[in-house]
């Protein structure tokens, strides 16, 4: 419970920010040496979320059936460098701590994960990249990395070896610092915290479809999955879900994008 309290006050006491008017765009070059890559997830079906008993105090995730299509995600959650020639290409606000070394971010981190862009700014990147946000049970069936029943994307437990949680680092890591899960993919735990497409509603799981859900038709709150550097370890979970409205940004949130196969 205390750790499930730590990472809601990471979320609650984090430096969240709403976006009016983005940062100042500057001339400063960022080369990374990470380069964008898709990884292949098989579709399958898994269920999805945690509680044994949808009918408990625990509809957020209420454990349910669900299938996706096989698709494309990226290796690696978006890049400073990455975000950045985005900038330069569509003369686009540059993220909100751009330039502080404390979050990682700015052109002396080119291969850390991007942080401080809204949900809106994440659709245009990935728009402008010809692909999208992963949808939620996408995100959640990737990060699971063909495990079953278990807690993080490697097992069951976690470490410092493995995810980069509150506690730890006390900022951003480079993207890939840490072994991939059995798809292939880095930081899907940990890192920073990424954005996916849905609407966030608390019973959505309970009257979620089985093929390919995409999340609620409206809401106020687009939902956001997996761990941060400035998250608990609680967090950094397979079926964890927070949620923030899409012009807010956060220091410990990111994004990856995804793609139809």
């Amino acid at each position: 419970m205390k750790t499930v309290l730590l990472c809601l006050l990471c979320f609650v006491l984090g430096t969240v920010v709403f976006v009016s008017t983005g940062a100042s765009q500057r001339s400063e070059s960022s080369a990374g040496t990470v380069q964008a890559e898709l990884v292949l997830v098989p579709g399958g079906e898994f269920t999805m979320g945690a509680s044994v008993n949808p009918n408990n105090n625990y509809v957020d995730n209420a454990a349910h059936l669900v299938r996706v299509d096989s698709f494309y995600i990226d290796k690696y959650e978006v890049t400073n460098a990455q975000y950045f020639e985005f900038c330069q290409a569509t003369d686009h606000s540059l993220p909100e701590f751009w330039g502080m070394d404390v979050f990682c971010s700015g052109p002396d981190f080119p291969d850390h994960p991007v942080v401080g862009v809204t949900w809106a700014t994440a659709m245009q990147y990935a728009k402008w990249k010809g692909m999208r946000l992963p949808t939620e049970a996408e995100w959640e069936y990737a990060a699971r990395g063909g495990l079953v029943k278990k807690r993080y994307p490697n097992g069951n437990d976690v470490d410092s070896t493995l995810v980069n949680y509150y506690g730890t680092y006390g900022h951003p890591l480079p993207v890939g610092s840490f072994p991939a899960n059995g798809y292939g993919l880095h930081d899907m735990a940990g890192n920073a915290v990424e954005w996916v497409s849905d609407f966030y509603a608390k019973d959505y799981f309970l009257e979620s479809p089985t093929e390919n859900p995409a999340g609620p038709m409206y809401g106020k709150r687009r939902v956001i999955r997996g761990g941060g550097w400035r998250s608990g370890k609680m967090c950094a979970t397979v079926v964890f879900r927070q949620s923030l409205r899409p012009h807010w940004v956060d220091m410990n949130v990111g994004f990856r994008c995804a793609k139809d196969l």
